[in-house]
């Protein structure tokens, strides 16, 4: 069996509305990934006009808030989709090496069998 790839929309829609705050079972690489930039993309627009307009820190505040919680989630079952607990996620705590192990397991592929987090994400029959 083959994973496929998880589109940008759909990742958007799997962690803004199906999971919005789940974090159990695993997520691809794609989806993560994906999420991610979408993240970083509204961030950045958000804080730019925020910081070109009167400083309205409030929206900002808001839309990270918002954010926080599909990002931690999809983060957690990404590290589920890698066989490591979602306890894992605190290893960003680490100056510079925390933050590059994680990259460093981020990237890697997924198990390539159910494990004890759940099935293997977008299986192709």
């Amino acid at each position: 069996m083959e994973q496929y790839q998880v589109s940008f929309v759909d990742s958007i829609k799997r962690c803004l509305v199906l999971n919005y705050c789940n974090f159990s079972g695993r997520s691809s690489r794609s989806e993560y990934w994906w999420f991610y930039l979408f993240s970083f993309i509204i961030s950045g627009a958000i804080f730019g006009v925020s910081w070109i307009g009167s400083g309205h820190s409030f929206f900002t505040n808001l839309v990270s808030i918002l954010l926080l919680l599909p990002q931690l989630g999809v983060a957690v079952r990404r590290l589920h989709d890698i066989g490591k607990g979602g306890g894992w996620i605190f290893i960003l705590l680490i100056p510079l090496v925390g933050w590059i192990i994680y990259l460093v397991w981020m990237c890697r592929p997924s198990e390539p069998m159910p494990n004890r987090f759940g099935p293997v994400p977008n299986l192709i029959s």
